[in-house]
C-alpha cells in the first residue's frame, strides 16, 4: 500500500532519514574503532565494518537536499552527552545511538520502501547480538 505525502511531508521524511542515517554510522564507526584500536578485535570490528556499509541508501544525494544543520532545534548537547566515565561508556552511549536510529529508518522506510525498512530492521538485531558479544565476553 502506497503512503501518500504532501511535498512537505515528503521533504521532513527525508531530513529525518539523512539525520538517522548519519547517527547509526557514526554511532557503528565509534564502538568499530573502539573494538579495531583499543581491543584489538578483529572479528567484532569486521562484523561492526560490514554493518556499516550495509547502513545506506541509493537517494544519497536527494537526501542532503533537506539537511538542515542552521535549523536543527536540538543539535545542542546534553548534559550527559558531554561527559563519559570510560570506554564501556562510550561504547554503550554509541552501540544505543546506533541501535535506536536503525529503529527510526526501520520504521520511517515503511512509509516508502518496505524492502529498505527490512534491511535497517536486519541492522538493528545484528547490533543487538553484537552488543551482546561486548559485554558478555
Amino acid at each position: 500500500m502506497a503512503v501518500v505525502m504532501t511535498k512537505d511531508e515528503s521533504e521532513k521524511l527525508f531530513r529525518l532519514i539523512d539525520a538517522n542515517l548519519n547517527r547509526l554510522k557514526e554511532g557503528i564507526r565509534v564502538v568499530e574503532d573502539c573494538q579495531r584500536y583499543i581491543f584489538d578485535n578483529p572479528i567484532l570490528t569486521k562484523k561492526l565494518k560490514s554493518i556499516r556499509h550495509k547502513a545506506r541508501v541509493d537517494n544519497f544525494y536527494e537526501l542532503l537536499k533537506y539537511r538542515d544543520i542552521v535549523g536543527d532545534i536540538a543539535k545542542s548537547s546534553t548534559k550527559s552527552e558531554k561527559n563519559r566515565a570510560n570506554i564501556d561508556s562510550i561504547m554503550i552511549a554509541n552501540i544505543k545511538r546506533a541501535e535506536e536510529s536503525a529503529r527510526v529508518l526501520e520504521e520511517s522506510f515503511k512509509l516508502i520502501d518496505s524492502s529498505k525498512a527490512e534491511d535497517f530492521k536486519l541492522i538493528r538485531y545484528e547490533l543487538y547480538d553484537i552488543e551482546k558479544h561486548i559485554w558478555q565476553n
